[in-house]
């Protein structure tokens, strides 16, 4: 029942974003929250958000694994590795986003949000009641010293944005304003997005230099209690938290502890939940949930297996190669890996074959590209970059697909054909180039990603048949994340989560500034004028046919550009709990998506 009322309100939240896309507000005035596309499903007068319980009772803890370690507290800049639930639950923004709507966001912070009738410019006005833990007011001192310290020294995915602020200015005693120097109607959302830092905590410190030494104060409803780097952080719910009664807030943020225990990797997490060291855990693997968790809590009902659906894109979750390095620069050589890459096989040994593959960065929703040949809208916005665009942009592409033997002959055929294409060959038993020069590459991986090792096991046996031996490199978080922020690697694994309302964040994802550009999230440094153009017409569209078309015709020229091998998606999260850890019946669209848990999940007694 559950889940098919879930399917229902997908459905009809998407039909309801694409299907007034050119609305938007159409005046300057006041408005309690902000869609991307036509008005908030909320009333101004709504009590809580949808998918929490306004009555869930108070108490509890929340303990979660996480694989891996970390040397700073500071999620805001490129420095140091943090956990990165704090970004999320330790701060707070002036909006808050509901994950039961493609993209919209409803005062928290600030009290209202005004914006020009383009939105050329966005106003909030900021709550009188809004308080940082240590009882000090949120003021709009704070607000603009926050969004010119991220623009200016925070971690490059705050940046792109400053540049495209033309002015802001304090225009009343609460009120700060942001004027734009672009066309871009998803500006308006992003800036109500940033983290509100307290000003006068960073006078005189390095803010972008900053780890362990700064225990950040911030208005968030939790504020870390304890931690010892590398091995846990401890958050405890402020009982003076000063949103618990906003109608946004109502039915979050219940539990009175959150905390993340780290490990080596993901084999003793596991034995960790078991014995009862963690309180919760996220299962990827559908085989090993079918098979493994049938240990004694579990067959007693102390713990709960849950699995959440939701309506969300795939993303795109593989092992990503850098074009920036020679190696991978030619499209052939890609596409030959992909070929080499058993998926079938590999499916069936990881997952006994229950989790089908991710088929295309957008699949699994209406903006997914469609099978055969590019049609209508798509094939107009695509033309014009023909010459540019890989095989099967336009003519339709698919993944290989193997005969799901170990040997998988066919395609390493294939994989061979490519690679002489390329101008590479076999010789005395090595692939080499006509310089004699063999074919080699690294695959870094972070110590944790025992799974994403165990896939690369068995690529790289595929590999050695046709005379490739790549170098894999399993190292520390520390020394990983080093590695990932320099592009430093030829192929590493990827996982990028897509929303129902793709926007400015493509740009850091695929654009080609951001190709060049030190810890930028485009890992496979593709420049592309196909697929710059295709994000510029998603954030310029004013019809559904234009919005859809644009991001189906980016996730042709993705797809198509073989730069990442795909695995397999993850349609439902699997999440299994003790008995008194508890969610409300009505799921969101984005399902298990970000602050999902622990945010609207309660501790509950029988």
């Amino acid at each position: 029942m559950m889940a098919d009322n879930f399917r229902r309100r997908t459905l009809g939240a998407a039909i309801f974003a694409l299907g007034i896309l050119g609305a938007g507000i159409a005046s300057a005035e006041p408005q309690h929250g902000i869609a991307m596309y036509g008005e908030p499903a909320l009333p101004p007068d709504f009590d809580h958000l949808p998918y929490t319980n306004p009555d869930a009772p108070e108490g509890g803890r929340l303990v979660m694994g996480e694989t891996g370690g970390f040397d700073s507290l500071n999620p805001h800049i490129l420095k140091g590795t943090v956990p990165w639930q704090l970004r999320f639950l330790a701060y707070e923004s002036l909006m808050g986003r509901s994950w039961d709507e493609p993209f919209t966001l409803y005062g928290l912070l600030a009290e209202a949000v005004e914006t020009g009738p383009n939105r050329e410019w966005v106003e909030f006005t900021l709550r009188p009641e809004a308080r940082f833990s240590d009882g000090s007011p949120v003021t709009v001192e704070d607000v603009m010293w926050s969004y010119e310290t991220l623009g200016t020294e925070g971690h490059p995915r705050y940046r792109g944005a400053w540049t495209k602020i033309e002015k802001m200015e304090q225009t009343g005693p609460r009120k700060v304003r942001f004027t734009f120097n672009v066309a871009d109607r998803e500006l308006a959302l992003i800036i109500g997005m940033r983290p509100i830092l307290k000003k006068a905590q960073w006078e005189g410190r390095d803010f972008g230099s900053s780890g362990l030494d700064v225990i950040p104060i911030s208005s968030a409803p939790y504020v870390i209690d304890d931690f010892e780097a590398g091995r846990y952080v401890s958050l405890k719910r402020n009982p003076d938290y000063w949103g618990k009664d906003l109608p946004f807030m109502k039915g979050q943020a219940n539990l009175d502890e959150i905390r993340m225990e780290f490990f080596g990797d993901g084999t003793v997490q596991f034995e960790a939940f078991k014995a009862g060291a963690l309180n919760a855990i996220r299962e990827n693997n559908a085989e090993k949930w079918l098979t493994q968790y049938d240990f004694p809590a579990v067959e007693a009902g102390d713990v709960i297996k849950s699995e959440i659906p939701h309506g969300r894109p795939t993303g795109m979750t593989g092992f990503v190669m850098n074009t920036r390095r020679g190696v991978f620069a030619d499209w052939r050589v890609r596409a030959a890996m992909m070929h080499a890459f058993n998926f079938e096989y590999i499916n069936e040994t990881m997952t006994g074959s229950k989790q089908p593959r991710i088929t295309s960065y957008f699949s699994n929703s209406e903006l997914g590209m469609q099978a055969g040949p590019a049609e209508g809208r798509v094939r107009e916005l695509l033309e014009p970059f023909a010459d540019e665009l890989l095989p099967g942009a336009l003519e339709g592409y698919a993944l290989p697909e193997g005969d799901g033997s170990a040997r998988n002959r066919g395609n390493l055929r294939k994989a061979m054909a490519l690679l002489q294409e390329a101008g590479w060959s076999v010789q005395d038993g090595v692939m080499k180039n006509a310089d004699g020069q063999p074919l080699r590459f690294e695959i870094v991986l972070s110590q944790s990603a025992g799974e994403e090792q165990s896939i690369i096991d068995i690529f790289v046996q595929a590999l050695q048949r046709l005379g490739v031996a790549p170098q894999v490199t399993v190292i520390d978080s520390a020394q990983y994340n080093e590695r990932v922020n320099t592009f430093d690697y030829d192929m590493t694994f990827f996982r990028r989560g897509l929303s129902l309302s793709p926007g400015n964040e493509q740009r850091l994802y695929w654009g080609s500034e951001a190709a060049d550009q030190t810890g930028s999230r485009n890992l496979m440094g593709m420049k592309s004028a196909a697929a710059d153009a295709m994000i510029d017409v998603l954030l310029d569209a004013e019809s559904r046919e234009d919005f859809v078309a644009a991001s189906r015709a980016l996730d042709r020229v993705l797809t198509t550009g073989r730069y990442v091998i795909p695995i397999y998606q993850w349609n439902v999260a699997r999440i299994a709990h003790v008995k008194e850890l508890h969610y409300p019946e009505q799921v969101p669209v984005y399902g298990d998506w970000i602050d999902w848990m622990p945010n609207a999940w309660w501790w509950e007694e029988e």
